[in-house]
């Protein structure tokens, strides 16, 4: 399946803000150099805890805060939202091509939402040693986007290799 192929007008989804989010939103970007970001982030999750949009704004937050374990917590929220939405397996680790050519029909852009979730879920494995899992989900996203239009299969290259040094680093 080629992910890079879609005719959607809009990138990822197209759920509108509520001018409250919207506003929030706003304000936390504003200040997210204080300590105020977060608390008005969390507000907006509050009022919208399925509002992607919010989800990705704290996710970003907890990423460049380097909070992983939060961002992680976020990222696994916005598949649990997107995968409902686009009706796939609550697991990822179930997902096959045929969840992905059902996917297709119903959002191409939120399903290319949910991959690159995943894809930043095993990334954030990675960073914090949780080799297997990090290898596993990009393992998954080689196995459903069968041209790398996502780019896992170079990340997911350099984890074998770096494996692969240490298994013969230590015979």
């Amino acid at each position: 399946m080629d992910l890079m192929q879609f005719d959607q007008t809009t990138l990822y989804f197209d759920d509108p803000l509520p001018p409250e989010i919207e506003r929030l939103l706003l304000n936390a970007g504003a200040c997210y150099g204080d300590g105020e970001a977060e608390a008005i982030l969390l507000r907006a999750y509050f009022l919208a805890p399925e509002q992607l949009m919010v989800l990705v704004a704290l996710y970003r937050y907890y990423f460049y805060q380097h909070r992983l374990d939060d961002a992680l917590l976020v990222a696994d929220r916005a598949m649990d939202v997107a995968g409902r939405r686009l009706d796939l397996p609550a697991k990822w680790q179930q997902l096959h091509p045929e969840h992905i050519g059902h996917a297709v029909l119903r959002s191409m852009g939120l399903l290319r939402f949910y991959l690159m979730v995943l894809k930043a879920a095993g990334y954030i494995h990675l960073r914090q040693g949780n080799a297997a899992a990090g290898q596993a989900m990009l393992e998954k996203l080689v196995e459903l986007d069968s041209h790398d239009r996502l780019g896992s299969k170079a990340l997911l290259d350099v984890i074998v290799e770096a494996v692969a040094d240490r298994i013969e680093a230590a015979a």
